[in-house]
């Protein structure tokens, strides 16, 4: 992957590259930033810079064999590491089990969200990981010669998937690594990884990118056939995310599936507290089993949290009138013109702690079943001030 071939995301080019020319490239290094900003791309670009042949001022050659081994994620000294879920039955599963599905959705498109690849690799709605035996198989990869190049390099995508045996494992190594090995941890939530490895590594902040970047990479990509306008517009909603914009044009199956339990929650609990509805309390419990069920899965049941954080604060944007704030796609505006009143200062601030602590309670195990319907108790009260 040439550094020209990703969206935006010039100054941290260059900063890149300069660590190369210069010949002071740290052995552990953290990209980290929102999703759908091209960190991945960036890493796996850098990768490919560090090992080329005949590098340029600005970029990879692009012609020369370790560039044409890139160009396939093919190259024997580039390992990567990355969440993956073990099938039923298996006792233990290492990255490279699913390394031939995670190069074909790298080489389709580098911007991808971690549930599309858990969907690419498994039907059942689990909650991915780095196991504890993947640190096994880093060690024994980085104790080997290079192949070819002058450098090994190991991405690691997505270090807060990793379990905490795993992580462990890897101190020592982060801290006094092999001659010419580089890590490159790739992290959306840099947050949730262990301390003891963020000390260890140098930390680069992606930002998001530019809206008027997303409308051009948006119109020049083949598989969308779209005009100007439309492109401006999921760009806006996007955020600063490239994956974001793309979601806002294909109007995704989680996003519609999100927004429809996020309406659902709204009106049962308001009509509850409101009305004295008792038959909507029943329905309220029932949706509470449903987003506990085993089918919908810990890392759904935390997007859903994550989503709703976002529906509350732009219907609390929308209430006191700043429209220019909003990021709302036109199903979610249409929901808000009548909802937004009743997202105040009375109690914005507290469903919002009440859903990011629902957050946390799933990241950390906690019963579904108790988290779900203590939210939704929570909410009916919140929803009368």
């Amino acid at each position: 992957m040439l550094f020209s071939e990703i969206i935006g995301q010039q100054d941290i080019k260059a900063r890149l590259v300069r660590t190369v020319v210069e010949q002071r490239i740290p052995h552990a290094q953290l990209l980290r930033g929102p999703s759908g900003v091209g960190k991945l791309a960036l890493a796996i670009a850098y990768a490919q810079y560090i090992c080329c042949e005949n590098k340029t001022a600005t970029d990879s050659c692009g012609t020369c064999p370790s560039c044409v081994k890139y160009k396939k994620m093919a190259h024997p000294d580039l390992h990567f590491v990355f969440p993956v879920i073990k099938p039923t039955g298996k006792s233990s599963v290492v990255c490279d089990d699913f390394i031939a599905e995670f190069r074909s959705m790298v080489l389709q498109s580098p911007y991808f969200g971690v549930n599309e690849w858990y969907a690419g690799i498994s039907g059942d709605a689990k909650q991915g990981l780095i196991y504890s035996n993947e640190s096994e198989e880093i060690l024994r990869k980085l104790s080997l010669k290079t192949y070819e190049s002058e450098y090994k390099i190991m991405i690691i995508w997505l270090p807060e998937k990793m379990h905490s045996t795993c992580a462990n494992k890897l101190l020592k190594i982060l801290e006094e690594p092999p001659e010419k090995t580089v890590f490159l941890m790739v992290s959306n939530e840099p947050d949730q990884i262990i301390t003891t490895i963020l000390s260890r590594t140098q930390h680069i902040h992606i930002p998001r990118l530019k809206e008027a970047e997303i409308v051009q990479a948006l119109l020049k990509n083949d598989d969308l056939d779209i005009e100007r306008d439309a492109a401006v517009y999921a760009a806006n909603i996007g955020n600063g995310s490239y994956l974001s914009a793309l979601a806002v044009l294909n109007e995704g199956d989680e996003n519609k599936q999100n927004f429809e339990r996020f309406v659902m929650i709204m009106r049962l609990a308001w009509q509850v507290g409101n009305k004295k509805d008792h038959a909507s309390l029943k329905t309220l419990r029932k949706w509470a089993d449903d987003m506990a069920a085993a089918a919908v899965g810990r890392e759904r049941q935390r997007n859903f949290l994550v989503y709703a954080q976002r529906m509350t604060r732009e219907n609390f944007i929308r209430n006191i009138q700043q429209p220019t704030l909003n990021y709302l796609t036109s199903f979610e505006s249409d929901f808000s013109q009548r909802f937004s009143v009743f997202i105040n200062e009375r109690n914005v601030e507290d469903l919002m702690s009440e859903f990011a602590l629902a957050e946390r309670h799933i990241d950390q195990n906690v019963n579904a079943k108790m988290v779900f319907f203590d939210l939704t108790l929570k909410v009916i009260m919140l929803l009368k001030r």
